[in-house]
């Protein structure tokens, strides 16, 4: 094994790594490095660290960067294991869930309207179900007669799918191509 030049104190990585164990979901870099008495690119850097040791060491634990924040996970190939032991107490997302959450993750802001047409059904039910979750939520209102509600998605969303950020969602072309 190869040791890792380490730039931080054992101290700062122990509290980044205490922090990111606690928090239970991804955490801001500002909050972060609020929490720590360091700037922003040192926040980054120690993250950078505190994930290659655990990739060094090969732990059952990641650092991963979600949601704009950091957050400690389970490493995916551990999944089994920690669905068994938990057995999830939602049951998963229905096929007309995940078209309405594809829908609004690619237009947002959307309005229920406009998913509906693009749908070719109503999506109420559903579309209470996504707020539920919190993987949508109201982002403001469309300037248009009756000024209706539009919808776009949170960083909950983000996190539910192990993205960094939107620009990770697939290009539309090849989600669609993937349908035939």
């Amino acid at each position: 094994m190869i040791p890792l030049p380490l730039f931080f104190s054992e101290d700062k990585r122990a509290a980044l790594e205490c922090l990111l164990f606690v928090a239970g979901g991804p955490v801001p870099v500002s909050t972060l490095a609020a929490c720590l008495g360091l700037s922003s690119d040192d926040v980054i850097e120690l993250a950078s660290e505190l994930k290659a040791l655990y990739d060094e060491e090969g732990r059952g634990l990641q650092i991963r960067e979600v949601a704009g924040g950091y957050q400690m996970c389970t490493r995916p190939q551990f999944a089994n294991y920690v669905e068994a032991f938990l057995q999830p107490e939602l049951p998963a997302l229905s096929m007309a869930a995940l078209e309405t959450l594809a829908i609004i993750a690619y237009r947002q802001p959307v309005t229920r309207a406009e998913i509906e047409y693009i749908r070719g059904v109503k999506v109420d039910g559903v579309l209470n179900t996504l707020l539920s979750r919190g993987l949508v939520q109201e982002a403001g209102r469309k300037d248009a007669p009756g000024r209706p509600i539009l919808y776009a998605t949170t960083p909950r969303f983000l996190e539910f799918l192990g993205l960094k950020d939107l620009s990770e969602l697939p290009p539309l072309d090849e989600a669609a191509a993937g349908q035939e």
